[in-house]
């Protein structure tokens, strides 16, 4: 008796790394090409960062151009061109944290609480919809809505009311920039939530209902708090990539309401880079946004184990 209590108390066995290989050779042939794609355009062009340390020359290659050591940085940092690129995408980063990261969860909660299968899949699919859209056709959209010949400039005309300069207004672009994004990415966001809201137990909703729960209530305390590790990593992912608010957006919009306004540390680098052949500076530009992306990264991500969660990674 004695013998078999103790084998039953014994942990199991740890599987070599040639049986896991062959129980998951499998799954491990389907990573394949996720794997090669990630390789390919991911950690490859990382060798290109060499160019942010030379006075690269596409005819001469990276091998044969001069060698610039940290010059580029020292251009760059001296620049005030790249610092009112940077104040830009930090201030647009930060509206868009604020107005836009509610949306998909709010999104979410809405679609939850529909009863009717129907008209929740309906309701999804053309809140989806825009995320297949191209920037240009979304700004398109959005020109032929509030442009000067738009709709609403229309409406207003008809009715004798002064038009309302919205898509070349400075003063209002961020808010115009934060609304475009809503209406093209808020829908596919939704779709991390939804799925993090199938996994709330439901036995938690019928215990708070039998304890005279109100929705609120289920919603505040439920709900909420199954969410919670999952807004806080889409957070994280979103803190780190704070620098990143958009290439195509901004630079099909520049002209219209000026580079003072439009101008982020993407569109910088491409003009002030590729566009004047100074390759070495873009490189620079896009090397410090990388850098300070992942030092955010990391802080978001302390500041979550600070608050009990796993964010990407556990402690």
């Amino acid at each position: 008796m004695s013998t078999a209590r103790a084998q039953e108390s014994r942990p199991p066995a740890r599987l070599t790394w040639r049986i896991r290989l062959r129980r998951d050779r499998t799954l491990l042939v389907m990573t394949v090409p996720a794997v090669v794609l990630l390789l390919v355009f991911n950690y490859a062009p990382l060798f290109g960062l060499v160019t942010a340390f030379q006075y690269y020359d596409p005819l001469t290659g990276v091998w044969h151009s001069e060698w610039a050591g940290f010059d580029q940085f020292h251009q760059l940092l001296g620049d005030p061109q790249f610092w009112h690129a940077l104040q830009n995408t930090l201030y647009l980063s930060f509206v868009q944290l604020i107005l836009f990261f509610p949306v998909p969860v709010a999104l979410a909660l809405l679609l939850n609480t529909v009863l009717s299968e129907r008209v929740r899949n309906t309701v999804q699919a053309i809140v989806y919809l825009p995320h297949f859209f191209s920037w240009v056709l979304t700004l398109t959209v959005f020109q032929q809505m509030l442009g000067g010949a738009g709709v609403l400039n229309q409406f207003l005309r008809a009715h004798d009311i002064g038009t309302w300069d919205i898509m070349s207004n400075p003063h209002t672009f961020a808010l115009l920039a934060t609304s475009q994004a809503v209406w093209k990415e808020a829908g596919w966001g939704i779709i991390v939530f939804l799925a993090a809201l199938s996994a709330i137990n439901t036995e938690l909703y019928e215990a708070a209902a039998a304890d005279g729960a109100g929705r609120f209530r289920r919603m505040w305390h439920v709900t909420l708090p199954g969410l919670r590790g999952v807004i806080v990593l889409m957070l994280v992912l979103r803190l780190g990539n704070a620098l990143s608010v958009g290439f195509e957006q901004f630079l099909i919009q520049r002209d219209a309401v000026g580079h003072e306004t439009a101008d982020v540390l993407d569109t910088f680098s491409f003009y002030y880079g590729i566009a004047t052949n100074n390759y070495g500076y873009g490189a620079a530009a896009g090397l410090f946004k990388s850098v300070i992306s992942l030092l955010l990264i990391w802080g978001a991500n302390k500041l979550a184990h600070a608050f009990g969660e796993d964010g990407l990674y556990r402690k």
